[in-house]
């Protein structure tokens, strides 16, 4: 069945706020007349999470999908995003920071003004200003020059997406901050930001720490990387490496040319000589190692999947 919307949930023990999200949300649908989803997925919750979410579905066109254990946020985004049918797709917290209300909004942006994707940013927050909004905004601005996507609030959970982006990637590891730079590698140029509201945290506690801005730091220099050179190591390590072997050879070559211009001093007394045969050593691994992944990258079954936007007469 195709819906107009499909809502997303990610949830780790929050069983106090899913029956007050749940009713919110249907308001919410039914005042507009949307034909609507909600999809929760348990992360592997220690508390009666589960048993809410199976009480809810007797009451609203909720469906749940349960994990064996705490997989996180990627993980949980990912099989939401594989069982989402509406036509649009927003994704929510389930600690009602995020406000249903903000729901026909985002819906407006992407069928209306044709968005492929709408990140909300909560530019009134009411978390701790030293330990998340601080970095918070450190940790926008370094994603912002990296991707060159001009938003705000990457982290922010309240987002709306054409069905086709969705479909079109895979969300892992901790790289649910980035769905806007994997659409845009994907092919999905028209990405758009709405202030939202945000809202105090109502039951419970918050499941993410200071590390998650290393964390995911790290994550978009993966991205970056895979980006730009995941079906081309050659061009990122052999560049390095042909570099660095030049680099060393020509100064082995200096220092040969200078051993017999100058008797009294020995070629091998010279730190530069140890500098530049290391150099050229990394600079020959560096080349295997673009070499191998290139073999790697050419054997794997996946290595000519393209997404194709539409087809004529096939």
């Amino acid at each position: 069945m195709n819906y107009d919307l499909s809502i997303i949930i990610p949830l780790y023990n929050e069983e106090e706020s899913l029956p007050e999200l749940c009713t919110w949300i249907h308001e919410v649908c039914s005042q507009k007349g949307y034909s609507y989803e909600v999809i929760m997925i348990n992360d592997g919750s220690t508390d009666n999470s589960w048993q809410v979410i199976q009480n809810l579905a007797t009451q609203f066109p909720v469906k749940g999908i349960k994990f064996q254990r705490n997989y996180g946020k990627s993980a949980a985004l990912n099989e939401g995003f594989k069982a989402a049918q509406g036509k649009v797709v927003i994704t929510m917290d389930a600690d009602l920071q995020d406000s249903p209300d903000e729901i026909p909004g985002l819906y407006e942006m992407i069928v209306t003004e044709g968005y492929d994707l709408v990140s909300g940013w909560k530019q009134k927050r009411f978390d701790n200003k030293l330990t998340k909004n601080i970095p918070s905004k450190l940790f926008n601005a370094v994603t912002r020059g990296m991707s060159g996507i001009q938003l705000n609030d990457f982290n922010c959970g309240l987002k709306a997406y054409r069905k086709k982006v969705i479909k079109s990637i895979e969300v892992f590891g901790e790289m649910h901050r980035y769905i806007p730079v994997l659409a845009k590698w994907a092919g999905f140029r028209k990405i758009g930001e709405r202030v939202v509201q945000h809202r105090a945290r109502k039951y419970g506690t918050t499941k993410f720490g200071w590390e998650r801005f290393v964390n995911g730091f790290l994550d978009l220099l993966t991205i970056q990387f895979i980006s730009k050179f995941g079906k081309r190591p050659m061009h990122f390590f052999g560049l390095i490496g042909s570099l660095m072997f030049l680099v060393g050879f020509f100064s082995v070559a200096v220092l040969i040319v200078s051993k017999f211009a100058s008797v009294d001093y020995g070629l091998t007394n010279k730190p530069l000589f140890y500098i530049a045969l290391s150099t050229m050593i990394m600079g020959t691994q560096f080349f295997l190692a673009g070499y191998m992944g290139e073999l790697i990258t050419r054997n794997a079954a996946e290595r000519n999947v393209y997404l194709i936007d539409e087809k004529i007469g096939l």
